[in-house]
Order: structure tokens, then C-alpha cells, then sequence
């Protein structure tokens, strides 16, 4: 009879935690409902003749997007919270991520900020310079998303590219 207690004291923390585990997900939700919703990729970016027109693809791990401010501040909005496989290309109109589980969604060229490598996030650490962080604009809030790549060259390449002729352009019309 005692180990019965036992057990059902067990199951019913277990329950109890999962609960808790619910309720502060669902609170940084209704935290985070200010924050604009991701662009979704138009479909013409999914194609397979615009991934390979594409100036780089990569297929690699979404770690997560945070507060550029704070990296333990998750952000949840928009199928951005959860973590997973995802493949991401550049093209001209900006960079598609899509994360396997949700939709696909574009950052558009003009909302990037700056790339470059990172060691640590939200519940990922790693060796020096392991993730590939990503500075966007979601909205009117900075963030930074965190992707992890065997292979980040290529990736890391065609951002700057991207970030390089889009300051030049900027540049050359305040110029005019």
C-alpha cells in the first residue's frame, strides 16, 4: 500500500510540475502579444528553381530568436519558440527561414542588422563562435536569432553580401 502512495505522490508532482511548466509558456505568450508577428515567406521564395537561385542554403538547427538586449529572453511569437531542424536561403528580397513545424517566414533584407557568430544563447552553449546570430528587426523590438551550422561559411557569406550592397544602396540615396 505504501509503495502505491509513493507512486501516486510521484505522478500527481509530476502533473503538478508539467502544470507550472503550462502556465509560465502560455504567460510569455500573453507577455509577448504586443510583439508583431514574423513576415511569412511569400510562396515563390519555397520553390525549389528559387532555393537553387538562391544565394545560399543551408540546412541546419534553429536554436532560438531572443531580445537582442537579452539573451535568456525567448521569443515565442509566430513560430519562433520552439527549436528544430530548419532550412534557411538568401535571396535578394531577404532571408527565409523555415523551421520544420511551422511556416516558413522572411526577414526582409531591409529589417536585417548585422551577422555574426556567437557562443551561447538560451539554453544552448557551445564551443567558441558555434552559432550563427542573426540581428533583425521584428517590428519596432531588435532581436537575434541563433542557428546552428556544421558548415556556416557559405551562410555567413551571402548575409554579409546582402548587408554590404543594402549599405551601399542606403548610402547612395542619401547621397541623391
Amino acid at each position: 500500500m505504501i509503495r502505491w502512495l509513493i507512486g501516486a505522490g510521484f505522478l500527481l508532482l509530476f502533473v503538478a510540475f508539467f502544470l507550472l511548466m503550462r502556465a509560465g509558456w502560455k504567460g510569455r505568450g500573453r507577455r509577448q502579444a504586443g510583439i508583431t508577428a514574423p513576415t511569412l515567406a511569400p510562396q515563390f521564395l519555397l520553390s525549389e528553381s528559387a532555393l537553387q537561385a538562391a544565394t545560399a542554403v543551408s540546412d541546419l538547427f534553429y536554436v532560438a530568436t531572443t531580445k537582442a538586449a537579452d539573451r535568456l529572453d525567448r521569443i515565442v511569437v509566430g513560430g519562433l519558440g520552439f527549436r528544430g531542424r530548419a532550412i534557411v536561403s538568401v535571396h535578394s528580397q531577404g532571408v527565409v527561414l523555415d523551421i520544420a513545424g511551422s511556416e516558413a517566414l522572411l526577414i526582409a533584407a531591409a529589417d536585417l542588422r548585422d551577422v555574426g557568430r556567437s557562443t551561447w544563447t538560451i539554453d544552448r552553449v557551445v564551443e567558441t563562435d558555434g552559432l550563427i546570430r542573426l540581428g533583425w528587426r521584428l517590428g519596432d523590438l531588435d532581436v537575434d536569432t541563433y542557428l546552428r551550422s556544421d558548415e556556416p561559411d557559405e551562410l555567413l557569406a551571402a548575409i554579409r553580401t546582402m548587408l554590404a550592397a543594402q549599405a551601399t544602396d542606403t548610402t547612395q540615396e542619401k547621397t541623391q
